[in-house]
C-alpha cells in the first residue's frame, strides 16, 4: 500500500469493487476507518503517529529508572517478541515510514513514497537522551508527522522531543498512537495495540464484515477512495521546515569551547535558548547540552557539519528535533 497504493485505488475504482486494508497501520487502532469514514467531513491539517511498537516500546524502557542501554533495551525486546531477528525497519524508521505513506495518501489524498520522505531512527538515541530530554520537560518518541500548509505538504519520520503533557507522551511500550487534526474537529488521538495477532485479527475480521454487508445489500465501494489531490502543488523538504532543536555534544572540556560552538551557531543564524554542561573534567570529553530557538533546518544541518570538523569536537554531534505537536 505504501509503494502502490495510488494505483490500487484506481484499479478498484475502475472495477468498482471494494478495497479495506485496516491492519495496514496501526493493528487493532481503527485510524484508516477513522479518516476513510469519520473525518469525512474534514480537511485533515496534520497527522503525529506513534507507529512502530517495537521502537516506543526501547524508548520506553530506556527511560525508566535509571535508563537502560539501547542495546539492552533491544535485547529485551526481541526476547519478548516484540522486535524481529532483524529489527532494522524498526529501528531506522522505515517502517515507521511506509505507515505515514499510507495515511498521508488517505488524509491528503497526495501519495508520498517513503523513500522521498525525510527518514530517521532511533539508532543514535541513548540513555543519557532520554534523562536529558526529562531536564527539559520531555520525553522521545519516534513519530511520523505528516502536515498540510496552504498548497504544501510535508511528511517526515525522526525522533522528537515531546512536552510530557502532550498526549503522546504518555503512550508507553508497544502501544502505537495516531492523533489527526482536522479542521472541524480539531484534534484527535487513537491509541491501542498496533501489532499482534489479536489486535490485527480485529482489523481484518472489521473489514470482512464490512465488505460482506456491502455485498449483501449491493453497495460495492461504500466508503470512498481517495483520490489525487490536486491543491497540494508542493512537497515541502526537510531543509525549508523550521523548528527547535536539541543539541549533544562531545566536546573536551578547555577554555574557549563553548565560544567556538556558539559562534558557528550564531553565524548561521541559530540561537541558543538553554546551555548544560555536567561533569567537567579538565581536558577531558564531557557532554555539551543545548537547546535552541526556532531555527531553519538547512542552517542547523550546515552549522553541525562544521561543528563536527573541530578538533575539540569528539564523534557526530546528536541533534533531535523538538516538536510541539
Amino acid at each position: 500500500m505504501a509503494h502502490h497504493g495510488a494505483e490500487i485505488f484506481l484499479a478498484a475504482r475502475k472495477k468498482g469493487v471494494d478495497l479495506y486494508f485496516e491492519a495496514s497501520v496501526a493493528g487493532g487502532i481503527p485510524v484508516i476507518k477513522g479518516l476513510r469514514e469519520g473525518l469525512i467531513g474534514n480537511e485533515v491539517e496534520g497527522i503525529y503517529g506513534i507507529l512502530n511498537g517495537t521502537s516506543n516500546y526501547i524508548l520506553s524502557e530506556m527511560g525508566k529508572g535509571e535508563g537502560r542501554s539501547f542495546e539492552a533495551a533491544l535485547a529485551e525486546a526481541q526476547q519478548r517478541g516484540y522486535a524481529e531477528r532483524n529489527p532494522r525497519l524498526d529501528l531506522n524508521g522505515m517502517d515507521t515510514a511506509h505507515k505515514l505513506s499510507v495515511l498521508t495518501l488517505l488524509a491528503f489524498g497526495r501519495a508520498i513514497l517513503p523513500e522521498k520522505m525525510h527518514v530517521e531512527g532511533i539508532n543514535g538515541i541513548t540513555a543519557d537522551d532520554i534523562r536529558n530530554a526529562a531536564g527539559f520537560g520531555s520525553v522521545i518518541k519516534l513519530l511520523g508527522i505528516a502536515k498540510r500548509s496552504g498548497r504544501s505538504l510535508e511528511a517526515r519520520v525522526h525522533p522528537v522531543l515531546l512536552p510530557k503533557n502532550h498526549p503522546l507522551a504518555s503512550v508507553h511500550g508497544v502501544h502505537n498512537a495516531v492523533s489527526v487534526k482536522g479542521d472541524w474537529v480539531g484534534e484527535l488521538m487513537l491509541t491501542g495495540q498496533g501489532a499482534g495477532r489479536r489486535p490485527t485479527t480485529s482489523a481484518v475480521v472489521a473489514d470482512i464484515v464490512d465488505v460482506a454487508r456491502n455485498l449483501a445489500f449491493g453497495t460495492p465501494q461504500r466508503v470512498p477512495l481517495p483520490g489525487p489531490n490536486k491543491d497540494i502543488r508542493q512537497i515541502r523538504r526537510i531543509g525549508q521546515l523550521e523548528g527547535r532543536y536539541y543539541f549533544r555534544f562531545a566536546c573536551i572540556d578547555r577554555p574557549g569551547v563553548l565560544s567556538r560552538i556558539s559562534q558557528i551557531l550564531g553565524s548561521h543564524r541559530i540561537s541558543i535558548a538553554s546551555m548544560v554542561q555536567k561533569d567537567r573534567r579538565r581536558d577531558q570529553v564531557v557532554p555539551l547540552i543545548m537547546t535552541t530557538h526556532e531555527a531553519r533546518e538547512r542552517d542547523v544541518h550546515a552549522a553541525l557539519k562544521l561543528i563536527g570538523k573541530l578538533s575539540i569536537v569528539r564523534g557526530k554531534p546528536v541533534r533531535i528535533r523538538m516538536e510541539r505537536a
